[in-house]
This record gives structure tokens, C-alpha cells and sequence, in this order.
């Protein structure tokens, strides 16, 4: 009885807690009205997940497979979204990786394939969202790239809301310029009344896989005013009846901001416009051809989405209102105007302010104006040029002591699209009707004709006498410089120009205001269209930010084809605590192609008198396109970059970093930190300056460094005035913590040219480094390392039939896969040796380039490939300049789909060239292939050596192949890294300078990848030891399986997974009867690491064999002694007998419980442990 009261109170207890849990994560009073609004009701922000967003950050990075409620809502099959990765290999189309995390493994949403005689629609939808504040806006990252050259059409992507009532309004149409890269835009949803859908739409009949591309949904100050913790409003606050409090500078200003609509209630005294109904007396009439209409975007087009602003201001909707003009049919007349009635004189007691709002979109848009018409006509409000796909709020004040007219005047291009539109003029109660007469206003004077043609202002080239076109470009230099800077802002600050005197010096500076628009955005002033520019152009100036906040300030570049730039400087907190400070920069500009702006971005938590973000003394230095400076591409990178600079059309640059060069060890060198989680796209590309053509071969040598397990590649380029390029050289995967000569020979050019050193982020986890660039005339020395990539590197054929540089991509024959990148893109050299291309007994040679005479003696090892019936014989040769060759290798058989590795000896004191020489065997469609030809600096390695990796991984190799792996084994040292941890020394010698194979952690989300390190093709073997040195310091982290790979199968050897540190010996009896390789199978660890170091295989010896065995004797004394021995022997193995059978319980549960081998599959498995050594032996024998 006492038993069963306490269940029952136990029970009653648990559920209590869970009913309180439950409580506190339902009962947030919240209804469907209130979820998806922006606004966490609940503790835990449960009522805002899978809104198109996740929780209160209101954020959707697509990384969780709910895509936070986003659903494909494509109507034909043929074309959709689907949620993505980039995978293991670098794609053909779509983004090299996500934006998020920027790696291979993180999620987007992208476009399957289309391919079809009619444009199809893929479209993604959001969840319903209930409503959304005039602030409202969607930061989010977009690629487009025509990856298959097939077209873009006019509109592959673009957005829209669709209400639930059937209101629907395209709000995005970002520029449809094709680049291979995330690019960032905002969407500006504006204040949208009930429940919403977000639509992306994508319009194509030919594209690839990924073309269109969205990651990184932000939504930025979307929720309406909320009520304050205190109940009351602060002085200067409306309060609005859903509780929220409101400035009063935004009551009767067109917009309902409360969001109930208590704002825009008892406005009667204001003149409000919203052209649903009537015009509102405002006059339509036009002084030229050009006229404004009332329309709406239904009106305009319902199916061409560049066509019209997609929606009005007054209901964000298809079917409202507003005024318009765009380009016509013909063109006669490239400005527009429309005008108020008369209005009554006003005074600066009592201004006349006007409100309005204003899209102005597309290139088509040239500018706006409001002027004022009395007895003359003045400007007094304008905003040059586009302004994106939104509504902007604008105000102007009038002063005028006599009757007067406003007058909206538009400057229209002959472009492709776009338009500009007003809509939800509010004139404020102070402008007043009237009836009296008006003088006929004086038209000003039209500006002179302009001295050059429009793509000559602002080229940084004195086209005119008087440096007219230069003048107004935001240089300071110039007289009225500083006017070249137009403010773009679209929210509530603003940049104004500001004159001091200072001792009666007049001094200009840009400094941040606030300003009347609705959007939180950050402030924008732009210079006109700039360039194209040099590569040594710069932008100089001073600042300061004075305040008690952390504010911004920033420079963008914004390309007229490409649109805006990443960030090229930024600036957060404070430049110093006084008043007065100023702080001067240089911003690296370099060689723009396209006509461009430079433009400074502000924001600051608050505009108060204390505080302020300023610029002055803006100067462009060294910009014009033809000034190149005096550099020579041989650099050492210890000063500048000497004849080299940064292509500004990639996706990241090189840095400079000190303490690690190939000069001088604490020099500087070039890098790309591909480990760097602020790193996005593709390609980082050196440009060198132009070189003219040139009737000799050149050389361009290098050192570099490719490490890490997931580094990328390294490439060499030709760049030609039309943009065409072509491949020098190329080098990926994991090459050790070290640097490597690279050799990269430059064929004679008919005409001129640029060089373009590129890092290509394929990975993601690894460095790239560059140092002691040289480029000199005349051929180079044979390289120490030929993966045919490329180029053929020199070697050229001769016999009776050719040597081919081909691929399986290309060609479709000979091996699927090289040997260097294990893809079917990779390449390398082929010898058909079928009957019908070479006959029974003729030759084909591949000859290297001419190799200067050696002190000591090298290893050439190279990769081979035989396919086919009866390929014939393979010889490698060396063929002095004066002697007969020597044979270093020959193989006749043909050994299965596989390459296989081969090396020799080369001892020659005079110069040698290397032959690599098939002779027809009489088959039918054979070949044999080479590949991955390597000098190394010393005698090759015999089979049972140890490989103590002091001089490279010897006859071991990482694979290439995307099917089997993701990372590579990198060889390291504890003396040599400086970012991943390491053991504090290896194996072989104890000491930091030594090396070891190494699988590091990192921060990257490559955490259980794999990385294969396999050995060569072995012969079949009945006995072969395999021994090797693991370092594995974390407990259930890092993982190692060795395998035996043969004939396409995978053999379990070894698992290791709770090793705690320090270096422990292994050992594996392998036994197979087909040819097999080893496999070093590491996992990388979030914690932990591996490493390895002295591996040693012995063919014909079994683990368990002494290392040495006696030999026959007739001395009677070693007779006596061996006796002796065995006698010893004897007593001491019946001791251990002994030993045995007392303890063998007691041992056979220690081995139970400590054993850290896991060998599935095999029953024979002796481990020792000691502080040591540890010994696994197996012994393996199959049957195949």
C-alpha cells in the first residue's frame, strides 16, 4: 500500500513538470493572427518558426531539411527549386558552395536543369506571413550564372508577394548579369496589410542545374510598433491603438505606420494624393512630347516583369494607382512634367512641406526634380539616375514669398527598361490654394552642350581645355570636386555636404544626417560614373566617427554592368574620443573594366549633436586606364607586389603575410586562406601587368605551397584582350606544409597578353601560398614535376605513331580517370599500341626536354596505365647526349584497370633526357598511358624500407577520386605549422623538424570526412608485414581503418577510435593471392587529430618472425652457445606456461576490457599494450 501511494505521488510529480513545461512552451497567449508576424508571443519564439524564417533572429540559411516552411510551387515538372549542396567535386554550374557556412557541405535552394522549346517557371513560395511594417525588408544572397552560355533571357529571376486575398506585386528584379559568384540585394516588402506569400520565380527554356540560386534569408525590421514594458509612450510618441508607439514626424505622411492606422486619422488638413480616384488637381499637361499618365502595374504588363514599378505605394499592390512615365515606342523628347495648381505664398514660420513618394527604376530612369515655378523656375529637390525596386519616401520644404507651382520634371534615357513613378503626394496644411494670378515663369537657360562625349566625364583623362569633365567627379582636387558626391539615400539618414571656415580656410566635408525616408537602411552617397580605371588606382581620404556608439562607415564599388562590389573597406566604433580627430586611408581601387562608382555607406546608432560620421579630402590617385606602373613580374612580394595587382572582376584576394615566405623563412609571401570563414567564390586571381608579344618561349617560376586536408588548386593562365583564356599550368591537392618549385614554360605570343596566377577554392580546409616569382626568356629546365594538366611540359613525341595529351572527357578512350585528379576531366599522355595504329614490333617514343647533368643520383617515378588485348611492352629510358640509354624500366603485362606506380635510378653526370618507349604487342584497341612523371633528389625507396616520410610520401599517394574521399593526408611537421594542432614532434626522429602524414580538426564542418592514403599496386603475397606509427590524442573522435583493396573489393585489416595520445606502434599480417593495395582510411575529428609516420611493409615475413635469423656455423663455440640459449629458452617458457594457466582468467578479462583494436571479421589478434608500443597482428588469408 505505502509501495503504490508513493508511484502514485511520483507520478502526480512528473506530470506537474510536464504540464508546466508544456505550459511555458504553448501557453504564450498567442494566436493564429499573431504567428508568423514577426513578433515572439512566445518564450521560446515557437510561434515564429517555419515562417520562411527560423525564430527570433528571423533568418533562414535553408540548412535544416524543413527549409523553414519554403515549399516548391512550380507548375510544370520540367523546371523547379530543390535544395542543395555543391557536393565533393567542383560543379559545372551552380555555386562552387554555399553562402552560409561557405563550404561544400552547406545547403541552398537552386533550379533543377530545364531544357525545353517554351520558357518554363520554377517558383518557390513561403509560408503564409500575417502582415509585415513599412520598414519592412529581405536581405538575402542570389547567384545567376549562364554556366552553359545558352542566354539568360530578360528576367531569370525575380520576386513577389501574393496576398491571400488574390492582391499580388512584383517587388525584386535584380540586373540579370551573369556572374560566377553570391551577390547580396535587399527586397523592400513595405507595409502589406494581411496574410502574404514571398514568391521566387525563375523564367527559362535552357539553363543547367543551379544557374539561379538563393541562400541567406534575412528579415530586417518587420514587425510593427510593439507596446512599451511601461504602457506610455515617451514624449514625441503617438500611441497608436494596437499599443505601439510612433514619432510624431511620420503622422500624415501617406503611410500607416501604426499599422491600424491610427497615423493617418484626422489628416483632413492635409492635401493628400493617392490617384485611386481623380488627379487631385494636379496638372498632367506636359511642356513637351513627353508625357506622365495615371496608371497602374495592371495596366502596364501582368507578364513582363521589367515592365512598370510591379506595384503602387498607397496599397503595395498590382491594382493601385500611381503616376508614370517611361521611354517610348520612339523617343523625341527625353523629359516629362507634371505640375500643382497655384499655391499661396508661404514664409520660414510656416513652410509649405511636401511629402511623396518616388520609384525610380531600370536604366531607363535618368533622374527626378522638383522645382519650383513662380517668376522663375528653380530646382529645389532632385535624385539623379535609379534607385532600385522600391518606393522611396521624400520630403521638401518651400519657402516663396510669391504664388507659386511645384513641378516634378523627369529625365528619361533611351534604355532598355524601367521608368519612374510618384504616388501619395501629402502637402501639408501650411500649402494653401489660391486663386491669384501667376506671372508666366521664366525658363532657365539650358547648360551648355557638354565639351566631350558623356563616356568621357570622369575618366580620370583631361578630354577638355578647361578639365570641365573631370571637374565634378567627388575629387576633392577640384573647385567643386566635392559636388560630384550625389546622396542616394532611401532612409532615415542621409549624407549632406558641410562648409567650415577655419581661420578663413573653407573646408568641405560629407557628413551623416538624418533624413525623412521610412527604411532603416544604411545612408548612400554616390560619384558619378567613374573610368574604366588603371591597376594602380587608389581612393584616398580622411575620416572620423565621433560618438558613444559603435556606427559604420564603409566603401563599396558599384559596377554599371556587374552591379555592386563586396565591401572594399569598412570601418566599426569610434576614430577617436575627441571632437576634431581626423583619420586618413587609402582604399585600394586597381583596374576596373567597366565604368564604375565608388560609393560611401554610413550608418550610426542614433544622429545626435554629439555625434558624427564625416569624410573629407577625398582624391583619386593614379587611375587613368593607361597608367601602369614600373614593376617586373620577378617579385619577391617583400615590399609590394612589383608588376602584379588584384583582379577586381573575382571573388576574393591575395594577402600578404608576413613571417612565412621560401626567401628568406620570415618574409612575406602571397596567401589564400581557404580555412578563412569570411571567404566566398571561386577564384582569387594575380593579373600581371600587360606584356607585349613575343617570338621566344619564356619561362614563369614560382614557389608555392598547396596544403591542408581540402586546399584547392593553383592555376597559371593566359588572359588576351578579349577576354578568351588559356591554361599554362595547374596543380591541386594536398602537397605538404612545404615549398615546391613550380615550372611553368610561356609559348611565344603573336600578340599581346596578360599572366593570371589563380587560386581556385574548390576546398575549403587548407592554404595556399605564393613566393619568388620569376619570368625570365628562354625555355625552362625540366620541371621536377609533370601531371600533364596543363601542358605536356616539353616532352614530345616521335616513332611510328604519336603520343596523345588527352582526356577520357574528350577522347573517350584509354584510362576513364587520371592519375593526378582521379576525374574523367583530368589529363595525360596515350600511346594507342593496337595492331591498326602501331604494329606488331614498331615503337613509339615520349621524350622529356633536355635534364642537366647530376652530382647524385635522382629518383623518376612515374604513373602508368595499360589497357587493352596484349598493349605491348613499356621501356623508360635514359639517353644521354653522348653514350648509349639505359633501361631504367619495362613492363609487359597488362595489370588490370588501375594505374601503377614505376621508378628508377638516374646516376649521369652529363646531360639526359627520359624516354618513355612503347612497342606494339599486335592487340586490338590497347593502349598504354603515362602520367604524374616526378624527380625527386634522391634514390628511390626499396620495398621494405621504412618510409619515415622525411623525404615525401615515398611510394604512397593521397587519391584524387570524389567517389572514394574528401580530404587528403598532408605531410607536416610540429616546427612548420602555425594553424592546426599538431603532435609536438614524429616518430622517426623526436624532434619538431621531423615529419609525419597528418589528418588535422579544424573549425570547418568537414568534421567525419575521409581522406585515403593508398599505397602502390602490390604483387600477390602469402606473407607481408605491415607496420606504422599512429598519433590518434582524443577519445571518440578521429577514427582510422586500414583496408586491403583487391580486385575491387575492401578488406577490413584494422579500426582504431580511442587512442589517447602519443605515438603507438601497429602491426598487420596481409596476405592475398591477387595483386592488392594498402588504404589508410582517416576520419577527421571535431576534437582530435591523426598523424602517421614510419611505414614499412615487408613482403615474405610474418609480423610475429624476428627481424633477424641465425645463420649455419661450424664454430663449436656459437654450437656451445646456441645450446645454452635454447636451454634458457626452455625454462623460461616453462615459467611463462606456468604463469599462464594461474592468470589466464584475470588476463583474458584485462584484454576484454582494454583492447582499443577493432579487427571485424578476424579471430587472430595479439595487442600489447605497453607505454611504448602498441602490436595488433593479423593474420589474413583469402581465397579469391
Amino acid at each position: 500500500m505505502v509501495l503504490s501511494h508513493r508511484i502514485f505521488l511520483l507520478g502526480l510529480v512528473l506530470h506537474t513538470c510536464q504540464w508546466a513545461i508544456a505550459l511555458e512552451r504553448v501557453d504564450c497567449n498567442s494566436s493564429p493572427e499573431d504567428k508568423c508576424d514577426f513578433v515572439c508571443d512566445c518564450k521560446d519564439c515557437t510561434d515564429e518558426q517555419d515562417c520562411g524564417y527560423l525564430g527570433r533572429d528571423f533568418v533562414c540559411d535553408f540548412e535544416h531539411e524543413g527549409m523553414c516552411g519554403w515549399t516548391d510551387q512550380s507548375d510544370e515538372g520540367a523546371y523547379m527549386w530543390q535544395r542543395q549542396q555543391r557536393e565533393n567535386t567542383l560543379p559545372d554550374s551552380g555555386p562552387s558552395s554555399d553562402y552560409t557556412t561557405g563550404t561544400s557541405t552547406g545547403w541552398f535552394m537552386a533550379v533543377t536543369a530545364v531544357t525545353s522549346d517554351t520558357p518554363r517557371t520554377a517558383v518557390l513560395e513561403s509560408p503564409k506571413i500575417n502582415q509585415s511594417a513599412p520598414t519592412c525588408r529581405l536581405r538575402l544572397r542570389y547567384f545567376i550564372w549562364d554556366s552553359g552560355h545558352t542566354g539568360l533571357g530578360d528576367t531569370p529571376l525575380w520576386g513577389s508577394v501574393w496576398q491571400t486575398d488574390g492582391e499580388q506585386a512584383v517587388v525584386w528584379r535584380p540586373e540579370s548579369s551573369s556572374i560566377r559568384g553570391w551577390r547580396e540585394a535587399t527586397i523592400y516588402l513595405g507595409r502589406i496589410l494581411g496574410p502574404f506569400h514571398i514568391r521566387f520565380h525563375s523564367r527559362r527554356s535552357e539553363g543547367r542545374q543551379g544557374d539561379m540560386s538563393i541562400d541567406q534569408l534575412e528579415f530586417l525590421d518587420c514587425a510593427l510598433p510593439i507596446p512599451p514594458e511601461s504602457g506610455t509612450c515617451s514624449p514625441g510618441f503617438l500611441k497608436c491603438k494596437r499599443g505601439g508607439c510612433l514619432e510624431y514626424y511620420k503622422v500624415c505622411d501617406g503611410t500607416d505606420d501604426c499599422g491600424d492606422g491610427t497615423d493617418e486619422e484626422n489628416c483632413e488638413q492635409y492635401m493628400s494624393c493617392n490617384f485611386e480616384d481623380d488627379l487631385c488637381d494636379w496638372d498632367l499637361r506636359p511642356a513637351s512630347s513627353l508625357k506622365w499618365i495615371k496608371t497602374n502595374q495592371m495596366n502596364i504588363s501582368l507578364s513582363e516583369p521589367l515592365k512598370g514599378p510591379g506595384r503602387d505605394h498607397s496599397t503595395n499592390t498590382m491594382a493601385g494607382h500611381f503616376l508614370y512615365v517611361t521611354k517610348p515606342d520612339v523617343l523625341k523628347s527625353d523629359w516629362a512634367n507634371f505640375q500643382s495648381p497655384p499655391l499661396a505664398p508661404t514664409n520660414h514660420t510656416h513652410p509649405c512641406r511636401m511629402v511623396m513618394y518616388t520609384h525610380q527604376f531600370g536604366p531607363v530612369s535618368g533622374g527626378l526634380a522638383v522645382l519650383v515655378a513662380e517668376r522663375q523656375i528653380y530646382p529645389v529637390w532632385e535624385r539623379g539616375g535609379s534607385h532600385g525596386d522600391l518606393w522611396v519616401k521624400n520630403e521638401v520644404e518651400f519657402v516663396v514669398n510669391s504664388t507659386f507651382q511645384i513641378l516634378f520634371v523627369a529625365a528619361i534615357r533611351d534604355k532598355a527598361y524601367g521608368g519612374i513613378a510618384v504616388d501619395d503626394i501629402v502637402l501639408s496644411p501650411e500649402c494653401r490654394l489660391t486663386n491669384e494670378s501667376m506671372p508666366v515663369p521664366i525658363f532657365p537657360k539650358p547648360p551648355a552642350r557638354p565639351c566631350t562625349e558623356d563616356s568621357h566625364f570622369c575618366d580620370f583623362e583631361m578630354d577638355c581645355s578647361n578639365a570641365e569633365d573631370e571637374a565634378q567627379c567627388g575629387d576633392f582636387s577640384y573647385e567643386k570636386g566635392s559636388s560630384g558626391w550625389t546622396d542616394t539615400s532611401i532612409g532615415s539618414q542621409a549624407w549632406e555636404l558641410m562648409l567650415e571656415y577655419n581661420d578663413s580656410i573653407k573646408v568641405e566635408f560629407l557628413f551623416l544626417t538624418s533624413a525623412p525616408g521610412q527604411h532603416l537602411s544604411e545612408a548612400q552617397t554616390r560619384t558619378p560614373l567613374l573610368g574604366p580605371s588603371g591597376p594602380a588606382c587608389s581612393l584616398q581620404f580622411s575620416y572620423r566617427l565621433n560618438g558613444n556608439n559603435t556606427d559604420e562607415l564603409s566603401v563599396y564599388v558599384v559596377d554599371s554592368v556587374l552591379g555592386t562590389q563586396p565591401v572594399l573597406w569598412e570601418f566599426s566604433g569610434r576614430t577617436n574620443e575627441m571632437a576634431g580627430i581626423w583619420l586618413k586611408e587609402n582604399v585600394y581601387i586597381g583596374a576596373r573594366n567597366h565604368r564604375f562608382q565608388l560609393e560611401f555607406r554610413a550608418r550610426a546608432q542614433e544622429i545626435s549633436p554629439s555625434t558624427q560620421i564625416a569624410v573629407k579630402d577625398v582624391y583619386y590617385f593614379d587611375c587613368h586606364p593607361q597608367y601602369i606602373p614600373s614593376g617586373d613580374l620577378s617579385c619577391n612580394f617583400e615590399v609590394n607586389l612589383c608588376g602584379w595587382y588584384q583582379d577586381q572582376n573575382d571573388n576574393y584576394d591575395w594577402r600578404i603575410h608576413s613571417g612565412m615566405d621560401h626567401t628568406i623563412h620570415d618574409g612575406s609571401s602571397l596567401v589564400v586562406n581557404m580555412w578563412d570563414p569570411l571567404l566566398r567564390g571561386l577564384s582569387g586571381r594575380l593579373l600581371s601587368v600587360k606584356q607585349e608579344s613575343f617570338n621566344t618561349e619564356h619561362c614563369l617560376t614560382f614557389f608555392y605551397k598547396l596544403y591542408g586536408p581540402d586546399t584547392g588548386a593553383l592555376a597559371v593562365k593566359l588572359l588576351f584582350a578579349d577576354g578568351t583564356e588559356e591554361v599554362l599550368w595547374m596543380s591541386s591537392g594536398a602537397h605538404g606544409n612545404i615549398w615546391h618549385e613550380g615550372h611553368c614554360p610561356v609559348p611565344p605570343q603573336l600578340t599581346a597578353f596578360q599572366l593570371v596566377i589563380e587560386s581556385i577554392r574548390s576546398g575549403f580546409d587548407g592554404q595556399l601560398a605564393l613566393d619568388d616569382v620569376a619570368f625570365v626568356s628562354g625555355s625552362c629546365s625540366l620541371p621536377t614535376m609533370c601531371s600533364f594538366e596543363s601542358q605536356t611540359c616539353g616532352y614530345t613525341s616521335s616513332g611510328k605513331a604519336k603520343w596523345i595529351h588527352q582526356n577520357w572527357a574528350s577522347a573517350k578512350t584509354g584510362p576513364k580517370t587520371d592519375h593526378s585528379l582521379d576525374t574523367e576531366k583530368g589529363f595525360y599522355m596515350l600511346a594507342h599500341s593496337g595492331a591498326d595504329v602501331l604494329p606488331l614490333g614498331s615503337v613509339m617514343t615520349l621524350t622529356s626536354p633536355v635534364r642537366s647533368g647530376l652530382s647524385h643520383t635522382e629518383c623518376v617515378h612515374f604513373w602508368y596505365y595499360t589497357g587493352g588485348d596484349n598493349p605491348g611492352t613499356l621501356k623508360v629510358y635514359v639517353k644521354p647526349s653522348d653514350g648509349d640509354s639505359t633501361m631504367l624500366f619495362s613492363s609487359s603485362f597488362r595489370l588490370g584497370h588501375a594505374w601503377h606506380r614505376g621508378q628508377g635510378n638516374v646516376s649521369w653526370h652529363g646531360d639526359w633526357q627520359l624516354q618513355f618507349e612503347v612497342e606494339g604487342g599486335g592487340g586490338k584497341e590497347s593502349y598504354t598511358a603515362i602520367d604524374d612523371i616526378t624527380y625527386s633528389t634522391h634514390s628511390c625507396p626499396t620495398t621494405d624500407s621504412v618510409c619515415d616520410l622525411e623525404r615525401g610520401l615515398c611510394e604512397w599517394s593521397n587519391t584524387q577520386n570524389p567517389s572514394l574521399d574528401w580530404l587528403d593526408w598532408d605531410l607536416n611537421s610540429a616546427q612548420a605549422e602555425t594553424f592546426y594542432s599538431t603532435p609536438p614532434n614524429d616518430n622517426t626522429l623526436h624532434t619538431e623538424e621531423g615529419h609525419f602524414l597528418f589528418l588535422p580538426n579544424s573549425h570547418r564542418d568537414t568534421a567525419s570526412q575521409n581522406a585515403w592514403l593508398l599505397s602502390p599496386h602490390m604483387e600477390p603475397t602469402n606473407e607481408c608485414c605491415l607496420s606504422f606509427w599512429v598519433y590518434q590524442p582524443t577519445l571518440h573522435d578521429s577514427k582510422l581503418i586500414v583496408w586491403r583493396l583487391s580486385e575491387g573489393g575492401k578488406h577490413e585489416l584494422l579500426t582504431l577510435d580511442e587512442e589517447d595520445g602519443g605515438w603507438k606502434h601497429f602491426r598487420v599480417n596481409i596476405t592475398s593471392e591477387t595483386e592488392y593495395q594498402i588504404v589508410f582510411e582517416g576520419f577527421k575529428g571535431q576534437k582530435g587529430f591523426l598523424a602517421l609516420d614510419d611505414i614499412k611493409y615487408t613482403v615474405g615475413v610474418n609480423c610475429a618472425m624476428t627481424d633477424q635469423k641465425p645463420s649455419p656455423s661450424s664454430n663449436t663455440g656459437a654450437i656451445v652457445a646456441s645450446v645454452i640459449v635454447v636451454i634458457l629458452l626452455l625454462i623460461v617458457l616453462s615459467a611463462l606456461l606456468v604463469y599462464y594457466l594461474k592468470t589466464k582468467e584475470r588476463s583474458d578479462a584485462i584484454i576484454q576490457d582494454t583492447s582499443h583494436v577493432a579487427c571485424n571479421g578476424f579471430g587472430n589478434v595479439i595487442y600489447e599494450s605497453s607505454s611504448t608500443e602498441h602490436v595488433a597482428e593479423v593474420d589474413m588469408k583469402m581465397t579469391t
